[in-house]
């Protein structure tokens, strides 16, 4: 019983934050005024870097493993650079679009997935799991022309970001695919985190022209930004240590449904307090995005 409220809760925890952390990336990029998408995002790969050394060295959350060539770093180089440019893209496209609409383009990350597996690793599904994905990407389509706030940028920004993440998970794949080359998620955040940072803050300075400036004058006016960023960032964090965890202790599947469900909680949250305009199109179309997903895990389950 005690391991049942033990799961529950990581599962309670990993929602909260994940949920948390998007609306309040939605806040600060649209609503308190805060636009430097990069600046933030580079808070977050800074927390991720440092809470990640915390955890794995003082707490033990799990071994450390070491980086063993220079080939294996430049691997996970490139994996930082993509996981950077994923976050990036949906941190911008959160400034343009309603967490809805994000929510439903994010959902065809399967798609995305399919095709760079097959592109890169000539790896061929089953065709049940291709049809899968026709409802994802009509799904999106549907929810596009029903979008009353629908942006061009910010819809090219998430596009781009889901494709990144997607592109990530692949080269992940393949890159660190030899068992002396594997590291766990908890493990490899903190190698990313430390690159990311290194792209981040030339990209920071220069294409957000004097955000630290701007930022330490918010600070004297408003105290409170310093601790949105603070706690937004830390919970950035937190969602991939509940992401790990979550994994751990049920299992890779499981979080994949939970995830499919997340979505849609994060949609009615997101309506609830920013009181976003929907249509029953936009509605359609996420709902039918969703259940392509569903099924699509479904059919890979089956695969295997």
């Amino acid at each position: 019983m005690s391991d049942r409220f033990f799961t529950v809760g990581l599962i309670t925890a990993w929602y909260s934050s994940n949920i948390g952390v998007l609306l309040l990336n939605k806040f600060l990029l649209s609503n308190y005024g805060f636009k430097y998408p990069i600046f933030l995002t580079l808070c977050h790969m800074l927390a991720c870097s440092l809470l990640s050394y915390v955890a794995i060295s003082w707490i033990k959350v799990v071994p450390m493993q070491s980086i063993k060539s220079r080939v294996q770093f430049l691997k996970i180089s490139s994996l930082g650079f993509i996981f950077c440019l994923s976050v990036v893209g949906g941190n911008i496209s959160l400034r343009y679009l309603a967490v809805s609409f994000n929510q439903a383009v994010g959902a065809t990350t399967p798609f995305f997935t399919a095709v760079f597996a097959y592109l890169m690793t000539l790896k061929k599904e089953g065709w049940l799991t291709y049809v899968t994905l026709i409802p994802v990407v009509t799904g999106v389509v549907i929810a596009s022309g029903g979008e009353p706030s629908f942006h061009v940028f910010g819809f090219i920004m998430c596009v781009g970001a889901t494709a990144a993440r997607a592109l990530k998970s692949v080269l992940q794949g393949i890159l660190l695919s030899s068992e002396g080359e594997k590291l766990n998620s908890m493990n490899l955040l903190m190698y990313m985190g430390p690159v990311a940072v290194a792209f981040l803050l030339p990209a920071a300075l220069y294409m957000e022209e004097d955000v630290v400036g701007i930022t330490i004058a918010l600070a004297r006016d408003d105290v409170s930004i310093v601790w949105y960023l603070v706690f937004n960032s830390a919970l950035a964090y937190f969602v991939n240590l509940t992401n790990f965890l979550v994994t751990k202790h049920t299992s890779a599947l499981t979080l994949q449904v939970l995830g499919n469900a997340k979505g849609a909680v994060a949609v009615v949250v997101s309506i609830l307090i920013f009181r976003n305009p929907v249509s029953v199109t936009g509605m359609l179309g996420y709902s039918l995005t969703v259940t392509g997903v569903i099924l699509y895990s479904e059919a890979k389950k089956r695969n295997r």
